[in-house]
């Protein structure tokens, strides 16, 4: 480092008390001598008891039997989620125009987002109501352990196995970070066992002794890892140790169209790889709050002129970082697309 880095030493320290996860990025994180003596462990700890006490509160928004299943298996998983005839309209809408769009390339897959803002959602009803479904809102708060309002977008997944051989990166089994988080999918098609489906790791969201062993071990090491994302904090774990932390083999969700999946994604979860190439689209959803809070309300995205315009926003100021500071934004503007068209970038 740089002696002007240690300018950032303030940043760093209230980085400890919020969501900073990558022991590369951040050197606190990143040192050994304090995850030796247990920075790492007493954050994730603290994190999980701090989600546990927010989800006592949060479990009257869904229902006894829903709430028990989730605290067993880290997800919910519904069927046949919107009527018929509103899941119908979705498709047409989603489907049939073009939309504007931005891309990133993770490997041989590129994930495609097409934002919802509301003059979007007001011109598009079925669309509008999807998304803004109450029952899916509250497992995606409940998943997450937060109160407040999740970002939204279409995201098409494309996968090209034949073009690219580099690997994706996200067909790690991986933690997205050390706390409770929530993402959800509801498929807009039949996703099947070799399309590349959404695969998970049922339990994993638990904080056992295990877990907790397996996390101070990364910690010691994570900032070297030449795995980028392991790195960066978002720990990945071979197959074979998820027995050695009493856990099973990762379940694929290979099911029908207009199925709702909301994981808690510190469990390990990930993308399966596919041999041929594959498509598959959904409504997306994802909840990532600071995870030593102590209230489940007071979130800024639920403001009534910023809900909805969450990832517009985010994406206007990595826009604008990227200009002013050079900071890359992954996301790439490839203007208006039809959503399941071939990929830009």
């Amino acid at each position: 480092m740089t002696p002007l880095s240690y300018l950032k030493a303030p940043l760093w320290v209230l980085g400890l008390a919020g969501t900073d996860k990558s022991p590369r990025k951040n050197p606190l994180l990143g040192s050994k001598r304090l995850n030796t003596w247990g920075l790492h462990k007493k954050r994730v700890k603290l994190a999980a008891n701090m989600a546990a006490a927010r989800r006592a509160r949060l479990a009257r928004l869904v229902a006894p039997e829903e709430h028990a299943f989730f605290d067993e298996n880290g997800y919910f998983l519904v069927h046949d989620f919107l009527p018929a005839e509103v899941y119908a309209q979705l498709k047409e809408e989603v489907f049939n125009q073009a939309l504007e769009a931005r891309e990133m390339r993770q490997g041989q897959a590129v994930t495609r987002m097409t934002m919802l803002p509301p003059s979007l959602l007001s011109k598009n009803p079925a669309l509008a109501q999807a998304v803004r479904d109450s029952r899916a809102l509250n497992m995606i708060r409940y998943a997450a352990s937060q109160g407040g309002h999740p970002l939204s977008f279409i995201q098409t997944v494309l996968v090209e196995p034949q073009k690219v051989k580099k690997k994706d990166p996200q067909s790690d089994a991986h933690a997205d970070t050390f706390h409770a988080t929530s993402k959800a999918w509801l498929f807009l098609q039949d996703v099947g066992e070799e399309d590349g489906p959404f695969f998970f790791v049922p339990g994993s969201h638990k904080l056992t002794k295990d877990r907790l062993d397996w996390e101070y071990e990364c910690s010691l090491t994570a900032a070297r890892d030449p795995r980028s994302h392991h790195a960066s904090g978002s720990f990945r774990i071979k197959r074979e140790e998820l027995s050695d932390l009493g856990l099973p083999q990762p379940v694929k969700m290979a099911v029908p169209e207009n199925t709702l999946v909301v994981a808690d994604t510190f469990a390990f979860h990930g993308r399966t790889p596919s041999d041929k190439p594959t498509v598959r689209s959904e409504i997306h959803w994802h909840m990532r709050r600071n995870p030593f809070l102590p209230w489940t309300g007071g979130d800024v995205k639920s403001l009534p002129f910023i809900q909805e315009r969450g990832m517009p926003i985010l994406m206007d100021l990595a826009d604008t970082a990227e200009k002013t500071l050079k900071m890359r934004n992954v996301w790439r503007p490839v203007g208006e697309v039809m959503v399941k068209s071939e990929p830009h970038v």
